[in-house]
């Protein structure tokens, strides 16, 4: 999903962990925990930016978490 500056994604090998989502813009990275949502890990936005893209995730939550759903339950009957 790409929303202004933003692209936030969600990586196979993660299923195993709670839902949570990726975000990048540029060079900078971030993962945000979505239940609740929460920044879990943050690699050069400044606060204000956080704050924003927590906005954003918040605004789009049921999506994500949707997204996750559907994503992480066919990764595992992928699987052998």
């Amino acid at each position: 999903m790409i929303i202004g500056p933003y692209r936030l994604f969600i990586w196979s090998y993660d299923c195993s962990e709670p839902r949570h989502v990726h975000v990048t813009r540029d060079r900078l990275t971030a993962k945000f925990w979505l239940d609740p949502i929460v920044l879990a890990d943050n690699d050069g936005f400044r606060p204000s930016e956080l704050r924003n893209i927590e906005r954003i995730i918040n605004d789009q939550v049921e999506v994500l978490r949707n997204r996750w759903d559907e994503h992480c339950n066919r990764a595992r009957t992928d699987q052998p």
